[in-house]
């Protein structure tokens, strides 16, 4: 069962404001948002937001490991609630970034014993066309 909004900050030691708890609903609807789009969301409800307080926020939910930034190739970064570890699909034509829970740990085990790092974290992204971009693509040929 997913844990309620106010939990979820309280558990992060967050102090549960309004801003924070759009932002992680803003993050449970759309799964990963950049902040010019949480930004714009973010007025409808909060008209006198700024845009120094949503990237305080974001950064504070960074910290405190409720949330991590996903940078992506040749767009802007977006933000995602931490979760089990995962790759990111990308498309290059619509940029839709989506999920894939797929094991990453022999990835990793591999990357380790050919560097001698030791790996921290890591963020695997497969850029490629989605399903939908590449029905339009042969409807458009």
């Amino acid at each position: 069962m997913m844990k309620g909004t106010a939990e979820l900050l309280k558990e992060h030691q967050l102090k549960v404001t309004p801003q924070r708890l759009k932002i992680v609903k803003m993050l449970e609807e759309h799964g990963h948002i950049n902040i010019e789009e949480m930004y714009r969301e973010m007025l409808k409800e909060f008209p006198s937001v700024s845009l120094a307080t949503i990237y305080k926020n974001i950064n504070q939910m960074i910290e405190s490991g409720l949330i991590q930034e996903v940078k992506l190739p040749q767009t802007k970064s977006v933000y995602e609630l931490i979760k089990e570890p995962h790759l990111h699909m990308v498309c290059d034509r619509c940029h839709k970034v989506e999920d894939i829970v797929i094991g990453t740990e022999k990835i990793i085990e591999e990357a380790e014993k050919l560097s001698g790092y030791k790996i921290k974290e890591s963020f695997i992204t497969l850029r490629g066309i989605c399903p939908a971009c590449q029905k339009k693509v042969s409807e458009e040929a």
